[in-house]
């Protein structure tokens, strides 16, 4: 039977000496070799190519605006900051940012779309599809005949929502909502392009799109009886439970007579 010696003692420990010191050598080569790649001047950001919505910037402009904003290249940018970066120009909604070997940025826009105003009359801050509220300059809408949406903080997809509910609701009365508010205690009231308020109150998107078909269906036959039609209301109360009150513009219900007082 063969028996296998072990080697000596020194000799075991001068190949593993040895062991070390190859690996050793190599990772401070690879370490060399990453330094030199991450400064060298190959992999700096040297083109940024932007593609999708640019309705309201241009890529010279958006470069401009972000590329002070980035640091590092290729290999050290922080893919997230540049996303924010990007975000942070008027009208971007969304970036998605990538990486091209070896030193380039690939760039997906999408803008807001704007479907109406938001706030107060005279405030600059808009509403998207998506029923989320941005800072825009309005001069730049190219849009005609937003409407303006107003309501607590936070509920902006709401009014949205009920805006879309309402607008094919006046139709058959040739009418169009330009202003929806939502009052803090939950109260809806529109006005329409002829100046008409309408006074939704409160409930359901269910329960204010049954009160609005009310009014609607039978608005021309009651605004009729005064020869005026749906176009001449000036405010329209409809909280009441069985039926709606009407103001018409050069109608009253007031005698111009002052009653004599009894002797």
């Amino acid at each position: 039977m063969t028996e296998t010696l072990s080697a000596p003692l020194d000799v075991r420990l001068m190949n593993a000496t040895a062991s070390a010191l190859f690996v050793a050598v190599a990772t401070v080569g690879l370490a060399a070799v990453l330094w030199w790649g991450l400064r060298h001047p190959l992999f700096s950001i040297a083109a940024i190519n932007v593609q999708g919505d640019l309705t309201h910037n241009n890529t010279v402009t958006l470069r401009a605006n972000v590329a002070p904003r980035l640091s590092g290249n290729f290999f050290t940018l922080d893919l997230a900051t540049a996303r924010e970066a990007f975000e942070a120009v008027p009208w971007v909604r969304k970036a998605i940012v990538r990486r091209e070997f070896p030193n380039r940025l690939s760039v997906q826009l999408q803008e807001h779309q704007p479907v109406a105003y938001w706030g107060a009359e005279g405030e600059s801050r808009m509403l998207n599809s998506f029923g989320e509220v941005f800072e825009a300059n309005v001069d730049d809408v190219q849009a005609e005949g937003l409407p303006r949406l107003h309501g607590p903080q936070g509920q902006s997809t709401q009014l949205l929502a009920m805006y879309r509910l309402l607008l094919p609701l006046f139709e058959p009365i040739d009418a169009v909502v330009e202003k929806l508010e939502l009052s803090e205690r939950g109260s809806w009231r529109a006005q329409l392009d002829s100046g008409t308020v309408v006074e939704l109150g409160r409930g359901t998107p269910a329960e204010i799109g049954e009160r609005t078909r009310r009014f609607v269906r039978t608005a021309t036959q009651a605004t009729s009886k005064y020869g005026r039609k749906p176009g001449s209301i000036e405010s329209a109360d409809l909280r009441h439970g069985n039926g709606y009150a009407l103001r018409l513009r050069g109608v009253t219900t007031v005698t111009g007579e002052t009653p004599k007082p009894r002797k």
